[in-house]
């Protein structure tokens, strides 16, 4: 069995200065409009171009965004690195694109990681069936898990699919006992108005359980821009502006109040 997988990082992420390893797994069914990975919505290879820059020339070499890796090869890049993950607590993490659009294969690996003692995290948009997270979470530690709006309309204008699902799976994951951080992409004009911060921290708060860790407010940024010019897909938030620091502190405070911990970025 292979995956598809268009990035491999390592860095720390998540909680402490753990090192973990990420694998950006590709195909997403979301088209969000400030998503910052565009080359892992398709569920294809596609051509990608690197560009280099040495002073102020750029050179362009051909490349191609996605890679068939085996369950084995990505236990052979986390070997490389255990010595580090284990010494500083980190771990393994599988984001995209949406891992679930492959989770048969996702559901391979984190077995095998769990079995290599790994700590596994799985970052989502918690749009998939509820029968393929009931599959890996069993051998997740961590679910990362967005929610960008709460109103379904607004939701389906601006990442092209319905909320509903992604709510039902959020409290299947809670249920579960499963330690999960919610991430908040805060993008000004679409989701940071009163009416639905209001919204969005009294639905937190009804939901606050002991596995509910944290709050990641991801304040929105166009370091992405540059990849949809070099695909060749309009991006449509070129004239937003990103949250000022003064208010990404007072959404802290805001999200505060539910009781849960709260982080800027994440």
């Amino acid at each position: 069995m292979k995956g598809l997988i268009f990035s491999v990082k390592r860095y720390s992420i998540h909680d402490g200065p753990g090192i973990r390893v990420t694998f950006f797994m590709k195909g997403c069914p979301l088209s969000c409009w400030w998503c910052h990975n565009p080359e892992g919505i398709s569920p294809d290879p596609e051509p990608f171009g690197e560009i280099h820059k040495i002073g102020d020339r750029e050179f362009h070499k051909p490349a191609e965004a996605g890679r068939y890796y085996s369950v084995s090869e990505v236990m052979r890049i986390l070997e490389k690195d255990r010595v580090f993950i284990n010494e500083s607590k980190g771990g393994v993490t599988f984001s995209g694109g949406e891992p679930l659009l492959q989770y048969e294969f996702l559901s391979e690996t984190l077995k095998e990681c769990r079995s290599q003692g790994y700590h596994t995290a799985v970052d989502t948009s918690g749009y998939s069936s509820p029968e393929s997270y009931l599959m890996i979470i069993p051998t997740t530690r961590l679910f990362l898990f967005d929610i960008k709006h709460l109103d379904d309309l607004k939701h389906v204008e601006c990442t092209g699919v319905s909320n509903a699902r992604i709510l039902d799976n959020f409290r299947l994951i809670l249920d579960s006992g499963t330690d999960t951080y919610v991430r908040i992409p805060v993008i000004p004009g679409y989701n940071d108005d009163e009416d639905h911060l209001e919204r969005i921290r009294n639905f937190l708060t009804e939901n606050r359980s002991e596995n509910l860790k944290k709050i990641n407010l991801l304040p929105f940024h166009r370091v992405g821009q540059s990849k949809y010019e070099r695909l060749g897909i309009p991006y449509k938030l070129s004239a937003i502006k990103p949250p000022s620091k003064e208010r990404m502190s007072y959404l802290k405070e805001y999200f505060s109040e539910t009781g849960i911990k709260v982080k800027v970025g994440g």
